[in-house]
């Protein structure tokens, strides 16, 4: 698709208490993930705040002209923390996490014995267009961000672009805005680890296109000896 933006950013939003409560959920193989709130409202760990002040230190020097974050409540304040004074912040809710459905909360151990014929399912149909009962497929959530993509590069032609978000939406990019067909774009996404609190950019290249600028890139992190964490955002992806 054409894209008028001059550099697209993802910031994943930092470490989340429902981040450190689905990998003890898995590493005890337990069906469940214990997370009190809805998904909307898991709020950062201590840890999470840390990384996003990070990245607030790495955009001080490399400042976008907008920042876009997910409506969550993760993605948010990753947001707040991590945007130089001055830039405006705007909440869209095409950002938001890849929604499970009938998945929700639970681990990859709780989808097997609870739901066995979607693991089925999902063989058959691949990860790109399978949807799980009451929830999103990844060609859903690009979906969306191509209309995202497309009404900000009408209103913001030009200019540099960071969007506070989630892993998949490093993934969605990666097909939106490199091309990537979806066999290949699944062997990346299986290859690639995206930590929280890390940066991935594309700038666009001389005929329109885009190029992977940063992949994940936590050297701001490691500056301010912030621990990285990597947890899949969407475990239950049946991966």
């Amino acid at each position: 698709m054409k894209v008028d933006l001059d550099w697209v950013g993802v910031l994943r939003h930092g470490q989340s208490t429902g981040n450190v409560a689905r990998e003890e959920a898995e590493a005890a193989e337990a069906d469940v993930i214990d997370i009190a709130e809805r998904d909307a409202d898991v709020p950062l760990t201590d840890l999470g705040r840390e990384q996003a002040s990070a990245a607030g230190k790495f955009f001080a020097h490399r400042p976008p002209d907008l920042v876009v974050t997910s409506t969550y409540r993760r993605a948010w304040d990753t947001a707040r923390l991590a945007a130089p004074g001055g830039v405006p912040i705007v909440p869209d809710e095409r950002l938001r996490d890849r929604e499970l459905g009938v998945l929700d909360l639970l681990t990859s151990h709780g989808v097997r014995e609870r739901w066995p014929d979607e693991l089925r399912r999902k063989r058959r149909l691949g990860k790109f267009y399978y949807r799980p009962p009451g929830g999103e497929s990844w060609a859903d959530v690009v979906l969306r961000l191509r209309s995202l993509l497309a009404e900000l590069s009408a209103e913001h032609a030009g200019k540099r672009v960071l969007l506070a978000a989630h892993e998949m939406t490093v993934f969605a990019l990666r097909y939106l805005l490199e091309g990537l067909p979806e066999p290949d774009l699944l062997r990346a996404a299986d290859a690639t680890e995206v930590p929280n609190g890390s940066v991935t950019a594309w700038e666009r290249d001389r005929d329109g296109g885009f190029t992977m600028v940063l992949a994940q890139e936590v050297g701001h992190l490691h500056a301010t000896d912030t621990p990285p964490t990597a947890d899949d955002d969407a475990a239950q992806q049946l991966s």
